[in-house]
Formats: C-alpha cells, structure tokens, sequence
C-alpha cells in the first residue's frame, strides 16, 4: 500500500496537468453523473471512478482559487490534491464498509485512484492532440467530451467485468 501511495504522490508532484484546471462545464457534468449513477443504484465501484475524477478536479479547482488569492507555500499544491482526495472519507464514510480487495486498500477507493488516474491521463491526452493540430481543439467542449469517454468506458469496464 505504501507503494501505491507513493506512485500516486509522485504522479501528482510530477503531472503538469496542476497548470491547466479543469473547466466548469466538466466539473458539473461529473458531480451530476456521480449523483445520477449513485441514485440509480450502478455499482459502487463505478461510481468511485467518478468521484475519484471529481475530486481530482474539485482539487484543480482549489488550486487555481490559491493562485488568484496570491497563496503560494511550499507543497501546495500536492497539499490541495491530497486535501481534496482525501475527502473520499467524508463523502461515504456512512454508506460504505471497509472490505479489502486489492492489497488492503478498499475497493472503492482503489477505484476511485484509477478514476483520478485516468482522469488525468485524459487531460494530458488532450494537451497531446491539441499541441498537435496547432494548439485548436478539434471541435468545441473536446477536454470535456474526452475526460467523460475514458471516464464512462472505465466505470462501463469495471460495472461490466467486476474488475
């Protein structure tokens, strides 16, 4: 566990996506489909995929809250990530038991890893495409529509098989 942990710690330190926050349409379509899918009853696991993505994000949100206030100290910005991930705990803290299935992380937290995981890697993926059609998007809202593909096809994979 203390592995993972600190490949995701220095996955964050190192990801340049801190620079580039997520845009508001992409926040409120991933807290909306996480309210959805919870209140229709998809599998937990899926759902963790989603919030994992939404933290991250709401953390990017922070980040760039600290950089308009002129707030800069040493490890900010891995301190919001971290602050903002960690309020998985608070989120579901009453609708959940702890059941170890990978390693001895939870389930539910294990998949809402892959979901900040893959969250970013659809950001990078995106900075990637659009450095390469001279900085322009290839059609309007692609950050958004990319980030909820790889987000839907992930929670799909994970609901479908059981992973």
């Amino acid at each position: 566990m203390k592995k993972l942990l600190a490949v995701l710690c220095g996955t964050l330190a190192t990801s340049n996506v801190f620079a580039n926050p997520a845009c508001a349409v992409c926040t409120v379509a991933i807290g909306a489909t996480l309210t959805i899918s919870r209140k229709l009853g998809v599998c937990d696991n899926a759902v963790a995929v989603w919030l994992g993505a939404f933290l991250v994000i709401l953390g990017y949100w922070a980040i760039k809250w600290f950089d308009k206030k002129n707030w800069h100290f040493f490890g900010r910005d891995i301190i919001l990530m971290l602050i903002s991930f960690s309020m998985i705990g608070a989120l579901y803290i009453r609708h959940l038991t702890y059941q170890p299935c990978f390693w001895i992380i939870d389930a539910f937290l294990f998949w809402a890893i892959i979901g900040a995981i893959v969250y970013i890697v659809s950001q990078k993926l995106y900075e990637y495409m659009k450095r390469h059609n001279n900085n322009h998007a290839h059609f309007p809202f692609e950050k958004v529509v990319l980030a909820l593909v790889m987000l839907f096809v992930t929670s799909w994979l994970v609901s479908k098989f059981a992973l």
